[in-house]
């Protein structure tokens, strides 16, 4: 499988959702990556779109080795990988300064994405958690549990391409999973896709807008966004 982007992604995998006939969608992307992917999943479903904001915690000195990850939201939830964190000798200290430093810096993403914006409801919901594609997991895991603790009515982790062995491990923390492909040659999400260029703020700033603008369902008590 070769996608050309990240929207084409999100195309493919809306026709695989549109079959499913969800209740009461909405839709929470991984940014930055995850957006572009859910911005097509949101319009195809009629759906709200918002982010759910995670950080991978790295090593001391090593920050692309993930120990674990933190999501936001008014209980921060965080997964760690505690054989790594035995074998690097990491200590409590290290990882109480690095889980402050990340939900600093989800914070701030929160309001440059966001604005003044409210998060989603997504109490009774079919929640729908998208990114353009999954490796470790880690960032993942966070990210579902983190929504699982909002009471979603179901819980759908959606993304066009993961190892199969990361999705036997996360199938346990959702109730459904839909992905375009699980290839035996996995060395990088990056290789699945024609262009995988890198986001900028701006560029998932203008896609949660239009999304916005163009989705605006009605929710609980009659109110719409």
């Amino acid at each position: 499988m070769m996608l050309s982007d990240r929207r084409d992604a999100g195309r493919q995998l809306a026709k695989r959702l549109l079959l499913r006939n969800y209740e009461n969608p909405v839709v929470l992307a991984l940014p930055r990556g995850g957006v572009p992917v859910g911005y097509e999943i949101a319009l195809a479903l009629a759906a709200p779109l918002d982010l759910i904001l995670v950080r991978k915690i790295g090593a001391p000195q090593q920050e692309e080795l993930a120990v674990g990850a933190i999501a936001d939201g008014d209980q921060p939830e965080w997964v760690t990988d505690p054989q790594r964190i035995q074998d690097l000798g990491i200590t409590e200290v290290y990882f109480d300064q690095a889980k402050a430093t990340a939900l600093r810096e989800i914070e701030r993403r929160r309001r440059a994405y966001c604005g003044d914006r409210s998060p989603a409801d997504v109490a009774g919901r079919t929640a729908i958690v998208v990114d353009d594609g999954i490796a470790t997991g880690s960032t993942m895991r966070a990210a579902l549990l983190a929504v699982r603790r909002r009471k979603p009515a179901k819980l759908v982790l959606v993304v066009p391409v993961a190892p199969d062995d990361t999705l036997r491990r996360l199938c346990h923390d959702v109730d459904e999973v839909v992905c375009l492909e699980t290839p035996a040659d996995f060395y990088a999400v990056g290789q699945f896709y024609e262009d995988f260029s890198q986001l900028r703020d701006e560029e998932v700033t203008a896609l949660l807008t239009q999304a916005h603008a163009l989705v605006r369902p009605c929710v609980n008590q009659g109110k719409c966004r």
